[in-house]
């Protein structure tokens, strides 16, 4: 949990560092949270994490920027062929562009991150099968919201993508590898510098 740390730790530091400046909103650092249930649920049952982002609005309706964060996906047991697999619990750390296109100063907005997922947590899928998990894979994050001046409340999809990695079979039975979840989340933007 020592990434998880790490993020809080880092992003109380980026808000006391933006508070400090002006509030522009030209360019936004975005600190936030989210939280979804895992879709399908096959070795985890839900997931919450952090939102750390950078955002610079290239016009007044469109921004580009780099985002990162934690996800935390919490392990659940499944039962395949009669065997009961114990998952382990994971953490996904994207490493990602940003786009988000914000058709009114206030409103409905649409954007994505996409980059790439760093899975961390145990070596294996499962406490109780030697199957190894991904190390990682493209990330994707596509969200629609409503957004303010200083607040972004979202709907999400989000996925890192491994392929067969990480895919337990037993008998004629398998569990795939799922890192994907839908839910919601709220982030609050950071002004920085002179601007608009």
């Amino acid at each position: 949990m020592n990434t998880g740390k790490g993020i809080l730790i880092g992003a109380a530091l980026l808000f006391t560092t933006a508070a400090a400046h002006a509030q522009s909103m030209k360019n936004t650092i975005k600190i936030g949270a989210l939280a979804g249930v895992s879709v399908p649920s096959n070795n985890a049952g839900a997931a919450a994490g952090l939102d750390i982002a950078y955002q610079n609005l290239v016009t007044p309706h469109f921004g580009l920027g780099v985002a990162t964060g934690y996800q935390h996906h919490f392990a659940k047991e499944n039962d395949l062929s009669g065997i009961k697999l114990d998952n382990n619990s994971f953490g996904v750390v994207p490493v990602a562009a940003l786009v988000r296109y914000y058709p009114k100063a206030e409103g409905i907005y649409i954007g994505t991150d996409l980059g790439y997922g760093v899975v961390t947590g145990d070596e294996k899928v499962a406490t109780n099968n030697t199957t190894v998990r991904p190390d990682g894979g493209f990330y994707l994050k596509p969200e629609v919201g409503y957004h303010n001046r200083n607040w972004n409340i979202f709907a999400h999809y989000s996925k890192v993508f491994t392929g067969d990695k990480g895919t337990i079979n037993i008998g004629n039975a398998s569990q795939k590898y799922n890192t994907g979840i839908i839910g919601v989340g709220l982030a609050y933007n950071i002004g920085l510098g002179a601007g608009r």
